[in-house]
């Protein structure tokens, strides 16, 4: 039996997941973070994109969340992120035209334009479509 740590996914809305993990992989602002029980304790912030749960007997799951943060503890990780959805929830087809839409955005600068506004709508619908493909790739779904 491998060695586990405590993980909770939480949104604003609700609590995503809580169990016993193997391992924790997300993105954070400064790279990828591979999460295992004993890591020394932290936080930090996390980057739209997916979050990989290893889990007790080497299942995994996968999440996107929009951003975030990342708590370790001894015992125990927290995700915390405004918007958590289970991968497979993702559509791809709908990530794509989200990012055509605010590429769009950004090049038909208008009046009313927000850069701010259109840049994290890019940056979010590019995290779907990459946490997408990355499924796809890895896990053959």
């Amino acid at each position: 039996m491998a060695i586990t740590v405590h993980c909770d996914i939480v949104s604003a809305e609700a609590e995503i997941f809580s169990g016993l993990v193997e391992m924790v992989i997300a993105h954070g602002n400064l790279g990828d973070l591979g999460i295992a029980p004993g890591h020394a304790p932290l936080i930090t912030d996390l980057k739209p994109g997916p979050i990989r749960l290893v889990k007790q007997g080497g299942e995994q799951e996968v999440y996107y969340i929009s951003g975030g943060f990342l708590e370790v503890q001894p015992n125990m990780v927290k995700v915390l992120a405004d918007t958590v959805l289970r991968a497979s929830d993702l559509d791809e087809a709908a990530a794509q035209e989200s990012l055509k839409a605010a590429e769009k955005a950004l090049h038909e600068k208008g009046a009313e334009f927000d850069y701010s506004t259109a840049s994290a709508r890019l940056a979010e619908a590019a995290a779907q479509l990459r946490t997408v493909q990355q499924i796809r790739k890895k896990f053959g779904g």
